[in-house]
């Protein structure tokens, strides 16, 4: 099982480290600055934090340490404008939404990043971070006129899926943006979000797989014909490689949610945290539940133990749902700043803390 979990919040990332005892307080960094995504290396040496920090922009930082150390890297940026003279005549990189390897089998031996962005453009680094360059096909994609901003002023990249069979094939999700597909390592893309609909476009275009509302999107590792979406209204699966999408009905609390994880054994068992949506966006009823699927989604357990069942505003981000490579142990933090952590699959969950700023990513490693 994980030994470490990172937590990403508005005021720091926190570090936590697994003994005999359960989970305990490891390190801090960024103590004070929003820190909106991270990704560790398999053997938690090489970690990357991405901080968002309003007037003085987007940053990235690199440790090669397990973060005893952070070096300032240049954060992804857009190109200038052709005949432009000023950065202002390009687009600037809002936030860092998402951070993946490109090699998902070998990570440290590729060093190679891909990182998603708003506006929902898609950034590649060969060298740790060193340098990214625009992935160009994405971004003058034709569709992509259509895309626009889902709760954020631009669309914005919450998903990247690197199949674990081929490097080369890549699926991005986007806010009102759809699902992307490439075969080739980006340099051609298709849309592949036919079957998914949505309800916040009129009726003649809801069908439509380019606008669709993608919030979370993640791929079965050990059966990579098989992806989970949590939608903007409702909850979406493909076990046909992305030609097609179904959508699923039957969840017992709500439909509507953020985050969703996969079990990296099993693709039909998948974790989700349902809300109410659109302008209330808080646990149902007030009571914060994990919905969990093990027959892809033909039926539901509500996991409810140990976690609060009454007058509670605790929402969970996209990221900020986490399982590790076993399956078993799950890691959820929340927007009102708690932590809480599962041995068992989501059967029960024990507090980790209630104190920590709002919580925007959590990973193992």
């Amino acid at each position: 099982m994980a030994s470490s979990l990172h937590v990403a919040t508005r005021k720091g990332l926190f570090t936590y480290a697994r003994g005999g005892s359960g989970w305990h307080h490891a390190s801090t960094a960024f103590l004070g600055h929003p820190v909106t995504m991270m990704l560790s290396s398999p053997d938690n040496q090489t970690l990357f934090a991405a901080l968002n920090l309003g007037h003085f922009g987007v940053k990235l930082h690199r440790s090669a340490d397990g973060g005893k150390t952070w070096t300032e890297l240049t954060p992804p940026q857009f190109p200038k404008v052709e005949g432009g003279e000023k950065d202002d005549k390009a687009p600037a990189v809002s936030q860092i939404w998402s951070l993946e390897w490109a090699d998902p089998q070998n990570p440290k031996a590729s060093k190679a990043l891909w990182c998603g962005a708003a506006p929902a453009g898609l950034f590649y680094s060969p060298d740790l971070g060193e340098t990214w360059t625009l992935n160009e096909a994405l971004w003058t994609m034709p569709e992509r006129a259509r895309w626009f901003g889902g709760g954020t002023v631009d669309s914005a990249m919450h998903a990247i899926c690197v199949d674990p069979r081929r490097a080369d094939r890549i699926a991005v999700g986007v806010s009102c943006g759809g699902v992307s597909l490439t075969e080739d390592g980006g340099k051609t893309w298709r849309v592949a979000g036919h079957g998914m609909r949505s309800d916040y476009t009129p009726p003649e275009q809801e069908e439509d797989p380019v606008t669709q509302d993608v919030h979370m999107m993640v791929q079965s590792p050990t059966s990579p014909e098989t992806y989970w979406i949590q939608h903007h209204n409702g909850i979406f699966r493909s076990t046909n490689d992305l030609e097609s999408w179904h959508e699923i009905t039957n969840a017992p609390v709500s439909v509507f949610g953020f985050p969703v994880v996969v079990h990296p054994k099993d693709a039909d068992t998948a974790w989700f945290v349902p809300a109410e949506k659109d302008e209330a966006r808080f646990p149902v009823d007030g009571k914060v539940v994990v919905q969990r699927t093990r027959d892809g989604g033909k039926s539901w357990d509500v996991l409810t133990k140990g976690l609060p069942q009454e007058n509670a505003f605790d929402l969970i981000y996209r990221h900020g749902l986490a399982v590790d490579e076993t399956g078993e142990r799950l890691a959820m933090g929340s927007t009102t700043g708690a932590v809480w952590t599962s041995d068992n699959g989501g059967d029960d969950w024990a507090l980790l803390s209630a104190h920590l700023p709002p919580v925007y990513a959590v990973r193992f490693a």
